[in-house]
C-alpha cells in the first residue's frame, strides 16, 4: 500500500513506521513545520511536503494532526489522486473528513487503542494492540482491517455513535490507572519503599482484571469491608503524606462504590 502521512507527530509517525516495517511504502510526509517534516521524511524514506502542496497519488492518506484542526486540514489539503483518507482520532467524527469525500476519496477512522509516547516505541507497541475502524465504506473497511492486520494489530468495527463513549472508556482505562498509580507512588515514597516494588502487584492485578473481571479482581480492606484497617490507613496517610489525603479518600470512595461496600464506609469518608 502507498501511504501519505499528514502530520508527522507521535501517533502518525508510529503508525507509519510500523507500516513501513510491514512492507508498505510511505510516499510522502506533509506538515506545517519544515524541520519536523524533514526528519520524518528521512526516517520513513518519503518525500517531504507542505500541507499546502498537492499530494501525490496514494492508496491511503493518514491525517494525524490535533483533533481540533482535523476538519481544517481536511478542508485545505489537496489530494485529488488519493483513494482513501483516515484520521487517527478516537473521538473526532468521520464527517470531519467530508471535504475529501466530496473530492472523491473514501473516508474513515483508524484509531490505535494504545498509548504512543514516541514514534519508535509507539510503533513497537502497536503489535498486539486493538485498532478501531469506523467507516461506512465497506471497501475501505476491508483495506483498514488488512492494514491493521499487517501491523500485528487487532482491528474491530466501531460504530460512529459509540465513538465518544469508547473514547471515555479508553481515557478511564489509561489515565485512571495512571492517576491511581501516581497516588500510590507518593505513598510508597512516604513509606521509604521504591515505587518499583509495586510492579509485580500491579501486573497481577491487571492480569486478574482481564482474567476474572475488574470488580472480581478488587481485593483489600475496602473490598472486604474492613473499616478499622481503612481508618488506620487514613490516619497514616494524614500523618506521613497529608497532601495526598483528599485524593486517597476520593479513590477510596470510588473503590467502595464499585465494590458494593459504600454504606460501610460512608461515615469513614465524611469524618476523615
Amino acid at each position: 500500500m502507498d501511504i501519505i502521512l499528514a502530520g508527522p507527530g507521535r501517533a502518525g509517525s508510529a503508525v507509519c513506521i510500523a507500516a513501513k516495517r510491514a512492507g508498505h511504502r510511505i510516499v510522502a510526509v506533509a506538515g506545517r513545520t519544515p524541520e519536523t517534516v524533514q526528519r520524518a521524511a528521512q526516517l520513513l524514506d518519503a518525500i517531504p511536503l507542505r500541507l499546502s502542496d498537492e499530494l501525490p497519488p496514494a492508496d491511503l492518506l493518514v491525517i494525524a494532526v490535533r483533533d481540533d484542526v482535523i476538519a481544517d486540514v481536511a478542508a485545505r489539503i489537496r489530494a485529488p489522486h488519493v483513494d482513501a483518507v483516515v484520521h487517527l482520532s478516537g473521538l473526532t467524527p468521520v464527517d470531519a473528513l467530508m471535504p475529501l469525500q466530496r473530492a472523491g476519496a473514501a473516508i474513515g477512522v483508524l484509531h490505535p487503542l494504545q498509548t504512543l509516547p514516541a514514534p519508535e516505541a509507539g510503533a513497537e507497541a502497536l503489535a498486539g494492540s486493538w485498532m478501531a475502524v469506523t467507516t461506512s465504506d465497506e471497501r475501505l473497511r476491508n483495506t483498514l482491517e488488512v492494514l491493521a492486520d499487517s501491523l500485528g494489530a487487532r482491528p474491530f468495527t466501531l460504530p460512529e455513535a459509540a465513538r465518544a463513549v469508547y473514547h471515555a472508556a479508553a481515557a478511564a482505562a489509561a489515565n485512571g490507572t495512571a492517576a491511581a498509580l501516581a497516588i500510590a507512588e507518593e505513598l510508597f515514597t512516604a513509606a521509604g519503599v521504591p515505587f518499583d516494588a509495586a510492579r509485580p502487584l500491579v501486573d497481577a492485578v491487571v492480569a486478574n482484571a482481564f482474567g476474572i473481571g475488574p470488580r472480581a479482581a478488587l481485593t483489600g480492606p475496602i473490598a472486604r469491608g474492613d473499616v478499622g484497617t481503612v481508618r488506620a490507613q487514613l490516619a497514616s496517610v494524614e500523618e506521613r503524606a497529608p497532601e495526598e489525603l483528599d485524593r486517597f479518600i476520593a479513590l477510596g470512595r470510588l473503590i467502595s462504590d464499585i465494590a458494593g461496600t459504600a454504606e460501610l464506609f460512608e461515615e469513614v469518608w465524611w469524618t476523615s
